[in-house]
Parts: C-alpha cells; structure tokens; sequence
C-alpha cells in the first residue's frame, strides 16, 4: 500500500482557471460534426427556405401588398432566415448529447478535464457557428432571387447570436432529459417548430387579437424574428430593445440552468 501509494499520486490542475485547449477542441470536434454531414446539417435546411419561399410566395402572392412597409416576399424571407437559426440551433445541440448518450461516448465529456461551463459553451458555441453559416449562406441565395438588403448589420449579429445560443442551451437541455428519439422528436415537433411557426415568421402580430398579441410578447421566439426581421426590412413588431434585453437575460438564464443540470450529471449519471 506504502508503494503504491507513492507511485500514483493525483494529477495537477496544469492549464489554470480555464482549459482553453480543451474547450477549443471539442468546439473544433461539434463543428466538424456537422460539417461531415453538411449536406443534412447545411444544405437541408436552406432547400427548406427555398420550397417555403416559392410556395407561399406563389400561394398567396408576392405582390398581394405591402407588410411592415416591404413587400410579402420581403417581409417572409427574413422570418425564415429566422426560423431555420432557431431550428438548426436547437437541433444540434440536441443530437449532439442525444447520439452521445445512445452511443454511449458521453462518458468522454464526463472523463474529460473539462468544465460543466467548458462543456456547455463549447456544445452551444458551435450551435451558433452552425446557425450563423446556414443564415450567410441563407442570404446570399436569397439575395440572388429576390431584392434582400441589410439594413443594420450590428443587430443581425446580435439577434442571431442571441438566439442561436438561447436555442443551444435549451437543445443541451433536451439532450440531457430525452432518453429515446421519440422524446426529442416530442420537443421538436410540439415545441420547437410550433413556436417558431407561431411567432410571426409568416405574419405580423396586429393581425391577432389583443388576447393573443399579449401572448406572442411574452414569447422569445417572436423578438427574436422580429429583430432579425428589423435587421433587413428597418422596420419592427415590438421594441427592440426590449427584444434584445429580454434576449441577453434569457441567454444567461438558459445557459445558467444548463450549466447546473450538466455539472449535476441530469440522466447522464448513475
């Protein structure tokens, strides 16, 4: 026991407060995740923006008159630049903890020198690194098809960071209380995709009744289209500086639950 216990001594804490490498690296390995597939993770959901774009456009009509002061077919595209930001987000975090746990690799983060906080950021940053490249990729299709300009660049890069990491977060937690894809698919067909339907990606909210507008304000799926909206068409459904407050405090709130149920090891440990 004497010898033993003088050859293995416990390990030194060598990288200070924070472990820049390792939370650099597994952002390096969430990206190229989903780079590997980028066809399903990349490509997919700018189709998807396209088929909307064209249906509805043809459907209802481009020129059926003026929306917030723009055109129907300007007005739409920024909410579904919107829309698949907080989708794809959400889904890759998601997936991310969901596979890791059904595969069993999860035991990496946990064994890793890594943080609660190095792991949740990291996982969440490259949700946001995803969202951003599906919406450049999304504006430069757009802007070859029909006449999309940006107005206030600041606030793009603002809206779409807030709420791609919100959305990260809320992705991580999903993973971590899904034990099957049946319960994610659950979240993201009765949660995800009708809130982000239902908050003013195809239509502005003084159209709803007063009941309904009070309830889309307390919704953080509708400031967050709105100021991407705001951002190309200089023109907006509520205040924006409300929407980005009311985005800043729920970014550090969602991450902040994540970071507690991941360093309790939620369903992830026995």
């Amino acid at each position: 026991m004497v010898e033993i216990s003088k050859k293995y001594k416990i390990g030194k804490r060598r990288f200070g407060l924070i472990n820049w490498v390792g939370g650099w690296t597994l952002y390096q390995k969430e990206v190229l995740r989903f780079l590997n597939v980028w066809a399903q993770t990349i490509f997919s959901p700018l189709i998807s923006s396209l088929l909307f774009l064209l249906v509805l456009s043809l459907a209802i009509g481009g020129d059926r008159g003026e929306v917030l002061g723009v055109s129907f077919i300007i007005f739409l595209a920024p909410g579904l630049i919107a829309m698949q930001v907080i989708q794809q987000s959400f889904s890759h975090s998601s997936s991310s903890f969901m596979i890791g746990k059904i595969q069993g690799n999860i035991v990496d983060l946990l064994y890793a020198p890594l943080s609660a906080t190095e792991v949740t950021i990291s996982v969440s940053l490259a949700a946001v690194t995803r969202s951003f490249m599906i919406a450049g990729i999304s504006i430069v299709v757009f802007y070859f098809i029909i006449d999309i300009q940006i107005k206030h660049l600041f606030t793009l890069i603002l809206f779409c960071f807030l709420s791609s990491f919100i959305l990260g977060n809320i992705g991580i937690i999903a993973g971590l209380w899904a034990e099957k894809f049946d319960h994610m698919a659950s979240a993201t067909n009765f949660v995800i995709v009708p809130l982000s339907f239902l908050s003013g990606t195809f239509y502005t909210i003084d159209r709803l009744p007063s009941f309904l507008q009070a309830i889309s304000k307390a919704n953080p799926f509708f400031y967050m289209i709105d100021g991407i909206r705001y951002s190309f068409i200089g023109n907006a459904d509520s205040s924006i500086k409300t929407g980005i407050i009311y985005l800043i405090i729920l970014s550090f709130l969602s991450w902040l639950v994540t970071y507690i149920l991941f360093k309790k090891g939620y369903k992830i440990k026995s």
